[in-house]
């Protein structure tokens, strides 16, 4: 591991961290994300800014969300590693969360900097639709009109959420270039900004994009950690040994991580969408099985092919179904001081009903890959350990493409 005075000093003015991130954007988008970025040190040094912003955390958001031990699937583990193994599994339940994701967390931040900014017009992208639903609510709160660009594969897999943020008054427009799924969203919705400059204001779901977007959703993503802190002591009087989530672009991943990254004792993994496995190239594993580039305004890694374009990404989640990761991430990997693995459609679909039998906790198909990996590393450690992962979506959104999965 390289050896750093803090992994969490970054990113630089440039809005890099090491050689990733940056802005790549379109000459009419500079002054915005100029504007923004600027925008946003100030509300970070503005104390009502601040309170504003735990008020609706906490009041409409239902902030701290809980830290549960999840002693049945614990038992499920050690019944299975053996003498002295299988260490406590705690979920940091963000599932609980309004709207059903960590996804508000981050939108609730950027609608007060929309409204701080004077903007009358939001747009955002959305996979799985969580985000979607999240820019939706804010702006059915603050009474803001929103559009949400859903690849039309998503939109057909996840209908309850287009449903939802329908009703909540927002316009969602379907995107049928690409494979249409999350990352042809991104690029429409870039489109939509660079061509509605002086009113829009563009809520980006994940910790990707242009500086500063992956610090802002990063820091607005943060309190998940700074809580599950706090909670572990409480329940524990100690940090946890391991913790991990799961990660598309990554901003549940990075919300939960950020705060441990100095405390070199807590082992942090990430859990990429495998798809149909890694060696058939369906999948969605950028770490694993991609390289740096540049896509939607930052420099990370991506899936691309040996002339250098963008390759489709696959995941039975719509969520994890992009073909990069947040710049951050792309640091981290290499730095080494997170360790990324994955886990396949198959593994995911049964953590995915696992959980619901032993914990009473249907999780969306995000996390369900995080469990995966969480079950088999809980099983290599011994019983006097902790590991903690992020719940970071109940699976609401996703029993019905399940269900016929399942029966299919």
């Amino acid at each position: 591991m390289e050896k750093l005075n803090t992994y969490r000093a970054g990113p630089d003015a440039e809005g890099r961290f090491g050689k990733f991130g940056g802005r790549f954007v379109a000459e009419t988008l500079t002054p915005l994300v100029l504007d923004l970025a600027k925008e946003y040190e100030a509300a970070k040094k503005d104390k009502s800014f601040q309170e504003e912003l735990d008020y609706y955390l906490k009041h409409y958001v239902g902030r701290p969300s809980p830290l549960y031990y999840a002693e049945r699937l614990t038992d499920y583990v050690r019944d299975r590693a053996g003498k002295g193994k299988g260490a406590k599994i705690y979920f940091k339940r963000d599932e609980l969360n309004h709207t059903g994701a960590h996804k508000i967390n981050n939108c609730m931040g950027q609608i007060l900097l929309a409204r701080r900014m004077g903007k009358t017009r939001i747009i955002a992208e959305t996979g799985a639709g969580q985000h979607g639903v999240a820019s939706a609510t804010v702006c059915a709160r603050f009474g803001l009109p929103c559009v949400v660009y859903m690849g039309a594969t998503d939109v057909e897999r996840q209908k309850p959420n287009v449903f939802r943020m329908k009703l909540l008054g927002a316009e969602v427009r379907p995107v049928t270039s690409g494979r249409a799924t999350l990352k042809d969203a991104m690029n429409e919705a870039l489109r939509d900004w660079v061509t509605n400059v002086e009113d829009t204001f563009y809520i980006i779901g994940t910790a990707a994009g242009p500086h500063p977007y992956p610090m802002l959703v990063r820091d607005f993503q943060s309190v998940i950690g700074k809580e599950s802190k706090e909670q572990m002591q409480e329940a524990e009087g100690r940090l946890p040994d391991v913790i991990m989530a799961c990660i598309g672009g990554g901003s549940n991943a990075i919300g939960l991580f950020h705060p441990y990254l100095d405390d070199l004792d807590v082992e942090i993994i990430g859990v990429e969408a495998g798809g149909l496995g890694l060696e058939t190239g369906e999948h969605a594993a950028s770490l694993t099985g991609g390289r740096p580039g540049v896509l939607h305004g930052n420099r990370t890694y991506l899936l691309q092919d040996d002339d250098g374009q963008i390759k489709e990404a696959h995941s039975i989640s719509a969520g994890l179904d992009y073909p990069g990761i947040g710049p951050e991430h792309a640091w981290l990997y290499e730095t080494g001081r997170v360790s990324y693995v994955s886990a396949t459609d198959k593994e995911a679909l049964e953590m995915f009903q696992l959980c619901a039998k032993l914990e009473g906790i249907i999780p969306a198909l995000e996390p369900a890959h995080a469990l995966a990996r969480a079950v088999e590393k809980a099983g290599e450690m011994s019983r006097d350990q902790i590991l903690l992962m992020n719940m970071c979506g109940r699976g609401d959104k996703d029993v019905f493409s399940v269900m016929e999965m399942l029966e299919g």
